[in-house]
């Protein structure tokens, strides 16, 4: 685990900027069909639980894109800014959002079950099944 940081970025045409503090430089790539159609291919995300902040918040939308879970884009210009529980406690960001140089590393593949089989990726990480992620997640809503 690293010291914690500060993390910034802003959608392509600048009315969105956000700000969060990140635990790790972690990604985490996810092979799941809905953000296979979301992203055109995996999403690599970096996670974080800690508190955000937008600037130009009344140019994101949200959409519901599960029961659990929903995306947040702008709406100006369609840059992809966020995942999110319903519950608004875990988020999860595209790495090329806030990409200014961090040191970032591949930390965890996850849906691995539902990875289309033209692409692998070499990293040697966690690989866990969808079950195994929504397992996880049930563990620690207790928490």
């Amino acid at each position: 685990m690293s010291a914690p940081h500060e993390s910034q970025g802003t959608c392509l045409c600048g009315a969105v900027s956000i700000r969060v503090s990140l635990a790790s430089y972690g990604v985490s790539v996810c092979h799941c069909r809905m953000c296979q159609t979301w992203s055109g291919g995996p999403m690599l995300a970096i996670e974080s639980d800690e508190p955000m902040t937008f600037e130009g918040e009344e140019n994101v939308s949200v959409y519901a894109s599960s029961d659990w879970a929903e995306r947040g884009f702008c709406q100006q210009c369609g840059t992809h800014l966020f995942y999110r529980l319903a519950n608004g406690q875990h988020y999860a960001f595209p790495v090329g959002l806030l990409d200014a140089g961090e040191p970032w590393t591949v930390a965890q593949q996850i849906f691995i079950d539902e990875k289309p089989s033209f692409y692998d990726f070499a990293n040697d990480t966690p690989r866990l099944t969808g079950d195994e992620v929504f397992a996880q997640f049930a563990g620690s809503a207790g928490s």
